[in-house]
């Protein structure tokens, strides 16, 4: 699942390519790329034609296009959902699932979702310009709405695994499974402590290590473990080569040299080092691990 990085990198992309561009033509292929508006594709392909695409904004791990008068295009990547600026006469992709063109007669966008949990839905911005649908989404660690103090605070009164915490998208958006456990190793703190346990300087510094290997990732196209993952331009990120924490179980701690470990976490796997990140002990954190 892309997280804030991989978003970001998409988000620039299509903003040099569709910002103050007037949509002539929208086709939906397809009931599931348009599942979310309930009347339907071809109602949504009607609504969007004429209209002009304003600007390409992001929170998190939602993108979505400003399409002025209120009202947002948002585009969930799903799993695999490709976003891919190609000339009109380029051969149709296999997955194509959305074809979007230009009052210009410039390089259409479409839509590529090869497992089709991506789509298309459009919806109502709210007065700071966030679809009212993801209203309850925090903010993200790169946006300057993002509140560092109150987010500490938010997570210190929270007893569930600090890695849960990090990953709830309403106390801070754009972090998932792999840049929490690059965050957590950075941090030297093991994903099921209880972030109540922690002190409010260690959450602060967790966060900066979460907005730093972000900001990192960013500076390298995000992470690709396939070629699901790539950029408006169909390249791949890279800095899958800098993770030091996720999917490296075996590999030497880049810190101690004691092998890194993988352990179920949240019906997903979680890397750690057994030195660095010692695993809590006691009762308490086994409420932690069943917490919401």
């Amino acid at each position: 699942m892309p997280e804030l990085p991989e978003v970001e990198v998409v988000r620039r992309g299509l903003s040099t390519h569709v910002e103050g561009r007037r949509l002539t033509s929208v086709e939906l292929r397809g009931h599931r790329v348009a599942r979310r508006h309930v009347a339907g594709p071809e109602d949504l392909a009607a609504r969007l034609a004429g209209r002009r695409v304003a600007a390409v904004r992001r929170r998190g791990k939602y993108l979505w296009w400003d399409l002025e008068d209120d009202l947002g295009l948002i585009l969930h990547l799903g799993m695999s959902g490709q976003l891919l600026v190609e000339d009109p006469t380029a051969p149709d992709e296999k997955h194509l699932h959305a074809r979007f063109g230009f009052a210009d007669d410039g390089p259409e966008l479409r839509f590529v979702d090869q497992r089709t949990f991506g789509g298309l839905a459009l919806t109502d911005l709210g007065a700071d310009g966030v679809p009212t649908t993801i209203a309850h989404i925090a903010p993200d660690l790169l946006e300057p709405a993002f509140d560092r103090a109150a987010t500490v605070r938010r997570m210190k009164a929270k007893d569930s695994a600090v890695k849960r915490v990090l990953l709830d998208q309403t106390v801070v958006s754009g972090i998932g499974n792999i840049y929490a456990d690059e965050a957590l190793w950075r941090a030297q703190v093991h994903g099921e402590r209880p972030a109540s346990a922690l002190t409010k300087p260690r959450l602060g510094a967790l966060l900066d290590h979460a907005t730093e290997v972000m900001r990192e990732a960013l500076g390298q196209g995000g992470t690709s473990f396939d070629a699901l993952y790539v950029n408006v331009n169909g390249a791949s990120g890279y800095f899958d080569r800098s993770l030091a924490a996720y999917g490296q179980e075996g590999r030497p701690c880049r810190r101690c040299g004691t092998p890194i470990r993988r352990e179920q976490f949240m019906n997903r796997s979680s890397f750690s080092c057994p030195r660095c990140q010692p695993r809590p002990r006691g009762p308490r954190t086994v409420r932690a691990a069943g917490s919401a």
